[in-house]
């Protein structure tokens, strides 16, 4: 998978891919993409960025990613 979706492969993933779900937003198929929504954490609805954290964490770990953003990791813990 490259590490731009095109919107047939936004389509095509499981909504457990999406950090969040509800909104297909926020796609995390592979750790290219886990980084992509930490950069892109900033954009996210206050009100949702707590639960963007903690599916950025998860699938963080699932592919092996350090996640280093301070506010990522403070909002996680919310």
């Amino acid at each position: 998978m490259s590490d731009i979706l095109s919107s047939q492969e936004r389509r095509e993933l499981p909504a457990s891919d999406y950090g969040l779900p509800e909104r297909r937003e926020y796609p995390m198929p592979d750790a290219a993409h886990v980084r992509a929504a930490e950069s892109y954490f900033r954009y996210c609805p206050e009100d949702l960025k707590p639960r963007l954290a903690r599916a950025i964490l998860e699938k963080a770990r699932e592919y092996g990613v350090d996640v280093e953003s301070p506010t990522v990791l403070s909002y996680a813990q919310q």
